[in-house]
């Protein structure tokens, strides 16, 4: 007999975004996303960090003050967007970790990917993530939470 206790597909794609966010260096927020194509083979990963050729160790990790990081890094979901090196993302699904901003929304967008799925929403209200919904909503992109069945996967080395 086959295995029954297998994970579902959304809980494969969630967890290679979030094992990618775990490659982000942000001492306060890992974000990662992983994009899907229709035939469920993985097109694309990224993580936010800083853009490749500056160093991690001289541009800054602060959230506040008058030079921080948001200036900087590249969100995991324009980094997979651009990782996917020109292949055609159309009708693609992005899995996501925190619900993307209107930046992040625009890059979709035109991407043509046609579904987020996304964990955390904890920034829904900001001026940022309505402005993203807006756009998301209008341009046909659907919107699916992610609600695990588990509170998480273990990877064993050993």
């Amino acid at each position: 007999m086959k295995r029954t206790d297998y994970i579902s597909w959304d809980e494969y794609f969630m967890s290679v975004a979030l094992l990618a966010a775990m490659r982000s260096k942000d001492p306060n927020t890992q974000v990662g996303a992983c994009i899907v194509d229709e035939d469920k083979r993985i097109l694309s990963t990224g993580y936010n960090g800083f853009p490749c050729g500056c160093s991690d160790d001289e541009f800054p990790w602060e959230r506040e003050g008058e030079d921080t990081k948001y200036p900087y890094v590249v969100h995991a979901e324009l980094n997979a967007i651009l990782n996917a090196s020109g292949k055609s993302l159309t009708g693609a699904k992005i899995y996501v970790a925190l619900f993307p901003c209107n930046e992040c929304a625009k890059a979709i967008i035109q991407a043509g990917i046609k579904e987020v799925v996304y964990l955390s929403d904890k920034y829904d209200g900001t001026p940022s993530v309505v402005a993203s919904k807006k756009m998301l909503r209008a341009a046909g992109v659907k919107l699916t939470r992610f609600k695990p069945d588990k509170d998480g996967l273990v990877i064993k080395f050993k």
